[in-house]
């Protein structure tokens, strides 16, 4: 771990409010958990998240497989048009 990496240890977690390119902090903090991994998002790599479902995701493959979930797909066997 170097200087610039986040200590989970002693960071909170964030509760956000997703929003259309944007999110709004409901309660202040250092991180948000990947809603498909559990793994701790650095509010300063946050990229990914559902507004219709409120969730962040750590890639843009925890997103796409968050979209086979709720499609009742299996893991890997997604129909890229339908997505």
């Amino acid at each position: 771990m170097n200087r610039y990496e986040p200590n989970f240890a002693t960071a909170r977690e964030a509760r956000l409010r997703y929003g259309d390119g944007d999110y709004q902090v409901v309660e202040p903090g250092d991180y948000v958990r990947c809603a498909v991994t559990g793994v701790p998002i650095p509010l300063t790599g946050l990229k990914y998240w559902s507004v219709a479902l409120q969730e962040a995701y750590a890639s843009p493959a925890a997103a796409a497989e968050r979209v086979r979930q709720r499609q009742g797909l299996q893991p890997g066997n997604a129909d890229v048009r339908r997505l």
